[in-house]
């Protein structure tokens, strides 16, 4: 008897439709609990999550010491406000991560999901347990997002913590001027940081088919760095105005909406609908190649 009609086979007593769902339930939640380990449990990983954590640190002591210098309160963007409310310095961390060290950080994760274990001769061991390939991706995807998810979590916290010790924390002024309760700020904040991490989903669907793609996964990795890069390249080109609505990175500083009296629901939307795209998209070029493609090693 093989392996798969052990794992599939009946028991006395029990139907084998309901015998083999529960077996392929419960090796799907082994799997997913196996790739979160090792997808926070590698060293490169741990790394990338402390650099970023230490971005608002390093940003806040900055500010700290020049306050009260020529150079207090000035910086691009949100950075300006942060010395009279330690709660500017999430808004500002973030701001100054998504050019490029959010971008390469979920570039890494991602590119590395399926090429790293062709690479390391593990992905046809993977194939053998009682889970389809669709779900094998699915669980490579789930833990790129939860790489995305906590990358963007730990600028933010860092920020949070790092801010109120240096600042303290106070009611919110508006981008227009207007002042918001400090609670309803923090809400606000939540908001930005929950956006900010939507906005990388359609990157990590990038990463995630590049990753199909190759046994290499520093080549899946930059690759995907690469496709953020150019996308925010031709934002910049005015003559391409046409298409800037629907590239990658064109939304990902609409957060900013949270900063507004009213906040424009319909402009986040619109940001979350070219990810949703992306990530449709890319998924389905993903999951195409994934479960097509001939796995030797």
């Amino acid at each position: 008897m093989s392996h798969a009609e052990v794992l599939d086979g009946p028991v006395a007593g029990t139907s084998t439709a309901p015998l083999s769902t529960a077996r392929r339930r419960g090796a799907w939640s082994r799997l997913m609990r196996s790739e979160l380990r090792l997808v926070f449990g590698r060293r490169r990983n741990q790394v990338l999550l402390a650099g970023l954590a230490a971005v608002p640190v390093l940003l806040g002591t900055v500010l700290f010491v020049t306050q009260d210098s020529a150079l207090g309160g000035q910086g691009p963007g949100f950075v300006g406000r942060v010395t009279g409310n330690g709660l500017f310095l999430v808004v500002a961390a973030l701001f100054l991560c998504l050019p490029f060290l959010l971008p390469l950080t979920i570039g890494i994760a991602s590119g590395d999901a399926v090429a790293g274990e062709a690479s390391a001769g593990t992905l046809r061991y993977l194939l053998t347990v009682p889970v389809s390939r669709t779900r094998l991706l699915g669980v490579k995807a789930l833990g790129a997002l939860a790489f995305a998810g906590a990358a963007v979590l730990a600028i933010a916290v860092m920020a949070f913590v790092t801010g109120a010790a240096y600042f303290g924390l106070d009611d919110v002024a508006l981008l227009s001027g207007s002042t918001i309760p400090l609670g309803t700020g923090i809400g606000r904040m939540a908001g930005v940081v929950a956006y900010v991490a939507l906005s990388m989903t359609g990157l990590v669907a990038v990463g995630l088919f590049l990753s199909t793609l190759t046994e290499v996964p520093v080549g899946a990795m930059a690759a995907t760095v690469v496709v953020a890069i150019v996308s925010a390249v031709l934002d910049t080109l005015p003559q391409l105005s046409a298409i800037h609505g629907g590239l990658l990175t064109h939304h990902w500083l609409d957060f900013a909406e949270f900063l507004r009296v009213e906040v424009g629901w319909d402009v986040l939307a619109q940001g979350l609908a070219v990810q949703g795209a992306w990530v449709v998209l890319f998924g389905a070029l993903a999951w195409s190649r994934f479960t097509t493609a001939d796995v030797s090693s």
